[in-house]
C-alpha cells in the first residue's frame, strides 16, 4: 500500500453537477507512527486533543488495525478493521489508530446538494456514524478507483468520481441492510478479506502463504477455497491485479517499463513483458504506444 492523498480543485460546473469530490487518499499507519501526518493542509489537519470540524462529508474506511473515533453526536467509540465511519459537515470529531497497532485507511471527501436527500432522510445519521461492513473487496475497489481517477485529473473526471461516491454510498447501505437480515457466511468473509490483502500487496513481496497466515487458515484450504469462490488460484489473482496496475502505470510515460516491473515485484522485466503479452496480446511497450495515441 502506497500512501497518497490529493486535494482537488472544484469549478462552478463541478458544483452545478450536484455532487463533487474534494479530496481522496489512502494511508498505511504503522505502530508508533505520528497521526495524522503534518503534511496535510491546515484546514484538514488536526490533533487528538483538539479534534476538528470540516465543511464537507467524508467516508473513511479502515481495512487493517484498530483505533478510536469520537464525534459530538456519537461519543467515544472503538474502531476495528472493516469499519466505515462518516464525517458530517459542521460536526466536531476526532479519530486515531491505537499506537501499538496502527491502521490502514482509505477516505474520500465530498459535498453537493444531491446528498441532502440521503442525509436529511436519515439513510445515514450523525448519531450513528460508525458502520461495520467488514472487509469488502467491492468497497475497496471503489475507493482505489476514485483515488486513481483523481490522481490523473483528466477532463471530466469530477462527474466520474462523483458517480463512484454515490455507488460507494449505495453499496455501504446495501451491506448494512443485508446484515440486518442474515449473518454473513464466515467463508465469504475470509475470501473477501483475502481479496483485500492481495490488492494491498500488489506493490510488495506478498506471498500466498503470508495471506493464509494472516487469515489464520491453512495454505491448502485457502488455495482451494479461494479458487472455488473466484475461479482462479490466489497466485493467479494476484498476478492479474498486478497486470491491471501495470496498465495504469504504463499511462505515465515518465516511468520506464523496467521500473514498473520492479515496482510491482515481477521477478524480471522479461517475465513481466512475457506475462503481459500473454494476457493482453501486446507487449508493455506496444500497449504504451497504443494508449498514447
Amino acid at each position: 500500500m502506497t500512501n497518497y492523498y490529493k486535494y482537488l480543485p472544484v469549478s462552478q460546473q463541478d458544483e452545478d453537477w450536484g455532487l463533487h469530490v474534494l479530496d481522496a487518499g489512502c494511508n498505511h499507519i504503522g505502530p508508533g507512527e505520528e497521526y495524522p501526518s503534518k503534511e496535510h493542509p491546515g484546514h484538514h489537519y488536526f490533533n487528538w486533543m483538539d479534534g476538528r470540524v470540516l465543511h464537507e462529508y467524508q467516508l473513511v474506511y479502515i481495512t487493517r488495525g484498530a483505533g478510536y473515533f469520537e464525534s459530538a453526536h456519537s461519543g467515544l467509540k472503538k474502531i476495528r478493521e472493516g469499519t466505515v465511519f462518516i464525517l458530517f459537515p459542521g460536526e466536531w470529531h476526532r479519530f486515531k489508530p491505537v499506537s501499538n497497532a496502527g491502521w490502514d485507511e482509505y477516505w474520500v471527501g465530498f459535498d453537493g446538494y444531491i446528498l441532502k436527500n440521503l442525509f436529511t432522510k436519515q439513510f445515514f445519521q450523525a448519531d450513528e456514524p460508525i458502520l461495520h461492513i467488514g472487509i469488502n473487496d467491492s468497497i475497496l475497489q471503489l475507493f482505489t478507483g476514485i483515488i486513481e481517477t483523481a490522481r490523473k485529473e483528466k477532463a471530466g473526471y469530477q462527474p466520474l468520481i462523483s458517480g463512484a461516491v454515490l455507488h460507494l454510498l449505495g453499496t455501504i447501505w446495501s451491506i448494512i441492510k443485508q446484515q440486518s437480515i442474515h449473518t454473513d457466511d464466515m467463508t465469504d468473509t475470509i475470501i473477501n478479506k483475502a481479496k483485500v490483502l492481495l490488492r494491498m500487496g500488489i506493490d510488495n513481496k506478498l506471498s500466498i502463504g503470508d495471506v493464509a497466515d494472516e487469515l489464520k487458515v491453512s495454505y491448502s484450504w485457502f488455495r482451494q477455497t479461494f479458487k472455488t469462490h473466484t475461479g482462479m488460484a490466489p497466485g493467479q489473482y494476484l498476478l492479474q491485479l498486478r497486470i491491471e496496475q501495470a496498465k495504469l502505470l504504463l499511462m505515465d510515460n515518465s516511468k520506464s517499463i523496467k521500473t514498473i516491473a520492479y515496482d510491482l515485484n515481477f521477478k524480471s522485466v522479461f517475465y513481466f513483458s512475457s506475462l503481459f503479452k500473454n494476457k493482453l496480446g501486446v507487449s508493455p511497450a506496444q500497449y504504451r504506444k497504443k494508449i498514447s495515441g
